[in-house]
């Protein structure tokens, strides 16, 4: 924690909250803003499903490359400058995904989208934890955490608004002038929280230390696992949404608000509460919860599909009760990770949102593609995204019983 930290930021904490939540929504909201009007820039650029495919698979994989580099660079030239470059490096390519005239030029540009818009959710991790003592850092993770959600839930909304009014080319601009904002948004108010003291040498031995010191951890990479791959158990119904909303479920392309709106209702309650047992409950038994909430809803999921036919008035509940489930956890485990070693908390950051991101990306260019025809192949898909990281938690919590088992202060 920067010992000046009291200095740095006089606004109420919440503002500071609303500023890194909407620098984490960045990724997410560039991703799902785009989503409805793939057949739409299909159609306009003669691309085939692959190819639109690749659109994403390129942008997932961009970003999570480059979030091994986000948190290294951010430890060594402080938070600040990674973030700015981030994006406005977001926004130049936004612009040229929006000037595109051939899906092979839109790929690239989205792969250069994904390549800048880590630096916000990694290095807006670091800087929590750079402001706040352990217990009111779980706090304002968990607020980021509920901002965080709104980015799903309205951006296909924008998208699809956009797309049938001024066309696609717009979504990119839309995200243009984002960029824009929140570059001035940051230059303005995201303060230096980086203590000067604590600053890593920018040099290749150093930092190849530092990769082999978290890479060769187990219990690091079990914690990533723990936090990073479960998301996708809900990310997995966002992927197939148009596949899952559309043909299984029958629902209205005006229809799909309910979806994202009860997804994100899980996401948001479920930080809340992970925020209001911070400094009550221990760190542990919260994490218990929500893998046992998660793993509960996932069964009776695979069960409901075995014996009903989908149907809205009961497939779209079990998604937002896993929701619940994984924000009530993922604020206590990703502080775990960051607090494993202090002094690189930018780099354990970076590996973390890689490991993430990376399962991000195989699920959306492998599991979804292979799934997405079947409610029942969905549910099972997601129980083994939620089992990766239950298994990986429970192996961490017996070879090393005494993590999260104090109350954070």
């Amino acid at each position: 924690m920067n010992p000046d930290a009291d200095t740095l930021w006089r606004a109420p904490r919440w503002a500071l909250a609303a500023l890194l939540a909407v620098l984490g929504m960045l990724g997410p909201f560039s991703i799902d803003t785009y989503i409805p009007a793939f057949s739409g820039i299909a159609h306009s650029l003669g691309a085939t499903p692959v190819e639109m495919q690749q659109t994403l698979s390129a942008y997932l994989f961009g970003f999570a490359f480059m979030n091994l580099f986000h948190g290294a660079l951010a430890d060594s030239f402080g938070r600040r400058p990674v973030v700015l470059w981030g994006i406005a490096v977001f926004t130049l390519a936004s612009a040229g995904c929006a000037l595109s005239q051939s899906v092979g030029q839109l790929v690239f540009f989205r792969a250069l989208q994904g390549l800048s818009t880590g630096a916000g959710i990694v290095v807006s991790r670091a800087v929590i934890r750079d402001m706040f003592p352990p217990a009111q850092a779980q706090q304002v993770m968990s607020q980021v955490t509920i901002y965080f959600g709104v980015a799903p839930a309205i951006a296909p909304i924008v998208g699809g608004w956009l797309l049938v009014h001024t066309g696609w080319h717009s979504i990119f601009w839309f995200l243009t002038g984002v960029g824009v904002l929140l570059w001035s948004a940051n230059y303005k108010l995201l303060p230096e929280t980086l203590h000067p003291d604590q600053r890593q040498p920018f040099e290749v031995r150093h930092l190849m230390r530092g990769y082999w010191q978290l890479g060769s951890s187990p219990r690091f990479l079990l914690l990533a696992l723990a936090s990073g791959v479960p998301f996708n158990g809900m990310f997995l119904y966002v992927l197939a949404a148009p596949a899952f909303l559309g043909d299984h479920l029958a629902l209205q392309p005006t229809q799909f608000f309910w979806f994202f709106l009860l997804t994100i209702a899980g996401i948001m309650a479920g930080a809340w509460a992970s925020g209001r047992m911070a400094g009550r409950v221990v760190p542990k038994q919260q994490i218990r919860h929500g893998f046992v909430i998660m793993l509960s809803v996932s069964l009776v999921n695979v069960v409901a599909n075995l014996l009903l036919p989908p149907h809205p008035a009961w497939s779209l509940l079990p998604i937002a009760v896993f929701a619940f489930g994984w924000a009530l956890m993922v604020p206590v485990v990703t502080l775990l990770v960051l607090d494993l070693y202090p002094e690189r908390r930018g780099m354990a950051s970076s590996l973390q949102a890689f490991i993430g991101s990376t399962a991000n990306g195989v699920v959306a260019g492998v599991v979804a593609p292979l799934i997405m025809h079947s409610t029942l192949w969905l549910a099972l898909g997601s129980l083994l995204m939620m089992c990766i990281g239950l298994v990986a938690w429970v192996w961490l919590h017996r070879r090393w019983p005494d993590i999260g088992r104090a109350i954070a202060q």
